[in-house]
């Protein structure tokens, strides 16, 4: 009984610090993002401050997803020293309580918000991501890229009855079947330049693009605009979904399906399989964060210095961040199975924090 009271109280501490911490941030990431728009909108009168806050509001969750691991890095370090500030784990070592009996109400928290952040926290963030991208596209367009932000997307060449051209989209979302802040470069069947052409919006249809409110450019004529434009594409939805959409704005219960998609259409889908294999080494990730803030703790009630061992949990972070981008990295080109780069990161962490902190107990 005294050990179930024991450990619901740890994990109601843990889940309390990790949550604290994990909106404190929220709100100044929507703070930032929210001051930055409205210095990239500048004066101008067509741009709404309330829309702005929404695009804002509904970027910010798929942001939070990256933060996660360290929220509860931070959140467990926080409360695991609380409690060795206030002697509450000296007490509840006194009362028999090994370092593993207390420790597994707090991986089992951690375990618990993995398993949320993929099965409910992630669809409603990658809805909420793709309703930004869509009001950024549809409301700004691509003088809203211009205005400072950087596209993150490459050029994609595609073929078309009319000829061959590039498009570089500054925002996407369905899957990579409307786009926005959109430029095009279309060249004669001969591979002579034809024309530039700028959108703000466009929408994949059944062998052309239609974009709205287009501006044309060419070298025989002067710069012409446009309510709707088309252009031709042998592209299909699937591969648009591989060549232009982002693994982050496709929720987690659709990942299967365009994986199965991409497979039968003979086309890659690293990032897609390594996206979902990140997702579901969430929880172990987490688990691992919360074993490297427990040696920590362990280890400032009984030898001080506490300052220099919250360095050192934050540089263990730090480093575990390094590897798993360089892993993500790997896993997106195909170098390296996306298993084996989802999962070898958090396996290699629980395992270092394990082993750290099975010395620390037993020597």
């Amino acid at each position: 009984m005294f050990t179930t009271i024991i450990s619901r109280y740890i994990a109601k501490r843990l889940l309390g610090t990790i949550l604290t911490i994990f909106m404190g941030i929220f709100l100044l990431v929507l703070l930032v993002d929210f001051v930055e728009l409205l210095r990239r909108a500048g004066s101008k009168n067509e741009y709404e401050t309330f829309e702005l806050f929404l695009i804002s509001i509904f970027r910010v969750p798929e942001l939070m997803e990256r933060i996660l691991p360290f929220a509860t890095l931070f959140g467990a370090i926080f409360a695991f020293l609380n409690l060795s500030r206030k002697l509450e784990l000296v007490i509840i070592r006194a009362s028999g309580m090994s370092a593993w009996q207390f420790l597994t109400p707090a991986i089992l928290v951690a375990l618990g918000l993995g398993i949320f952040s993929f099965v409910i926290y992630n669809p409603g963030s990658a809805l909420l991501k793709n309703r930004s991208q869509e009001l950024e596209a549809k409301i700004f367009g691509v003088n809203f890229a211009s205005a400072g932000q950087t596209s993150s997307q490459d050029w994609v060449r595609q073929n078309g009855k009319d000829g061959d051209s590039i498009l570089r989209a500054h925002t996407s979302f369905d899957q990579g079947r409307k786009i926005g802040g959109i430029t095009v470069f279309s060249y004669h069947e001969n591979g002579d330049f034809l024309e530039r052409v700028d959108a703000k919006f466009g929408e994949l249809h059944n062998g052309y693009w239609l974009l709205s409110d287009a501006m044309v450019t060419s070298s025989d004529a002067a710069p012409r605009r446009y309510d709707t434009y088309i252009i031709s594409t042998h592209m299909t939805p699937q591969e648009a979904n591989e060549a232009i959409a982002k693994p982050e704005a496709v929720q987690f219960w659709d990942l299967p399906t365009i994986i199965g998609q991409a497979e039968i259409s003979g086309l890659p889908a690293h990032k897609y399989r390594l996206r979902y294999q990140m997702l579901m080494a969430q929880p172990l990730l987490l688990a691992a964060m919360t074993l490297i803030a427990a040696t920590v703790a362990l280890r400032f009630f009984r030898f001080g210095s506490v300052g220099k061992l919250i360095l050192g949990g934050v540089l263990a972070g730090f480093m575990l961040y390094v590897v798993i981008e360089i892993a993500k990295d790997l896993g997106n080109t195909g170098l390296v199975n996306p298993i084996l780069a989802a999962w070898l990161p958090a396996i290699v962490a629980s395992a270092m924090g394990f082993t750290i902190l099975l010395y620390q107990e037993d020597g």
